[in-house]
């Protein structure tokens, strides 16, 4: 089998990247990793999974877990994660990840844990349990991408940081133990980031401020009526500045250009309303969605299929994680 360790100069060739089974996928996930995983898939080998290993790090329904999973997973197939044309899998359906991540934690110091923001932001939100899951999570990170040797992950500005200890990780490793690991490049989403309908934090469904994927037109327009938009359009007469709006955030990915132009400019001279405004919004939304919500509803009937998909992928990824096993495992001087 072909070693994907690659130099820092070359052009990645396999990617990975992940999602929580939350089972409800919002325009969040969707604008700022799905669509632009599809875009990725004719260009690069790329390999997806759902990360419910990571999601038990945080306080979760049992009852639920495998069916979120599923549905995380058809959700994703639908907005256009061709298992025909990439690799999906299950975090949990390949063990090999969990052995390289206990090596991994050792060549990881706890000064750099110590530093990473998310830990710090999930610290703060789940204060009933912080276990070392959570402090570990970036390590499993890091062995998800290169237990499979992707050389490429696509990520937003807030996983960078991981992906930066994934790049240390490899180098280190590398350098105690020989060459072993590519050095994944960063392959970062020029997407804005998404923030909730509350306008204040990042689109989640824990903090209840998003649109699901899954949402249908009566229930968009209701949730996007209380949401958050130029807090200086005090009345309709108000001229405002879209650049600060989350709504004209959204406009950009759901609107036409035209229509985004028309918007930017009769915002600033009051020539359009937030009320008017949220309604082309969600009539756009409900467009790009509806055929996503049709093809879900076509899989929700199927879920057979998607399980044997998940299942194929599962075996691929063992078969490049088992060799790369093997190395790791030689290169410590454990076999």
């Amino acid at each position: 089998m072909k070693n994907n360790t690659a130099s820092s100069s070359s052009e990645p060739t396999r990617l990975y990247s992940g999602i929580q089974p939350t089972g409800e996928i919002h325009i969040g996930n969707y604008l700022g990793a799905i669509s632009n995983w599809v875009k990725l898939i004719p260009k690069y080998d790329c390999i997806y999974c759902i990360v419910d290993y990571h999601a038990i790090t945080i306080d979760y329904d049992r009852t639920t877990m495998l069916d979120a999973t599923l549905d995380t997973a058809m959700l994703g197939m639908a907005c256009g994660l061709d298992p025909e044309r990439c690799t999906m899998f299950i975090q949990s359906h390949v063990m090999e990840t969990l052995e390289l991540a206990w090596i991994f934690n050792t060549v990881t110091s706890l000064g750099v844990l110590e530093r990473m923001t998310q830990f710090k932001d999930k610290s703060s939100q789940h204060t009933q349990n912080i276990n070392a899951g959570l402090f570990t999570y970036p390590v499993l990170q890091a062995a998800d991408i290169l237990g499979v040797k992707a050389d490429g992950v696509p990520v937003g500005e807030d996983q960078a940081q991981h992906l930066e200890l994934t790049r240390e990780i490899a180098r280190r490793f590398n350098h105690l133990y020989g060459e072993t690991f590519p050095v994944p490049k960063t392959l970062l989403s020029h997407t804005p980031r998404i923030m909730g309908l509350d306008g204040q934090n990042k689109m989640s469904k824990s903090r209840n401020n998003y649109i699901s994927m899954k949402d249908h037109g009566d229930v968009i327009r209701k949730k996007l009526s209380t949401a958050y938009t130029d807090p200086n359009r005090l009345r309709r007469s108000d001229p405002g500045d879209p650049d600060i709006c989350n709504i004209y955030t959204l406009h950009k990915s759901f609107s036409s250009r035209d229509e985004v132009a028309m918007i930017d400019t009769e915002c600033r001279n009051a020539g359009i309303g937030c009320v008017d405004c949220k309604k082309i919004l969600a009539k756009n939304m409900e467009t790009e969605m509806a055929p996503i919500q049709e093809k879900y509803d076509d899989l929700a009937k199927r879920p057979d299929d998607v399980k044997d998909a998940l299942a194929k992928g599962a075996q691929r990824v063992k078969a490049l994680s088992q060799p790369t096993m093997t190395e790791v495992r030689e290169n410590l001087g454990l076999r």
